[in-house]
């Protein structure tokens, strides 16, 4: 089990995921867009988000305090930009 948080039109939002190994970044973008679309992500329901809504986005995968895996979407930020 891990936790995916999806930030998404500046509001952010936890959601458990059952995988059964390691997956590509492509395939977190792919299972939150369905996962918004369907409403599976409390607060962040969008039936019409684009199959791209979330290619600029950014992984990042972190593991807990007691080992859980933690896998984070969220936009790119502009620090460091010139």
């Amino acid at each position: 089990m891990a936790t995916l948080n999806i930030t998404l039109d500046g509001h952010s939002a936890d959601v458990p995921v059952e995988l059964e190994r390691h997956i590509s970044d492509a395939d977190v973008r792919r299972i939150a867009v369905e996962l918004v679309r369907s409403g599976g992500v409390p607060g962040l329901h969008r039936f019409e988000l684009r199959e791209e809504a979330f290619q600029h986005y950014v992984v990042d995968r972190f593991r807990g305090a007691h080992g859980e895996e933690r896998i984070y979407l969220r936009p790119k930020v502009p620090f460091g930009a010139c």
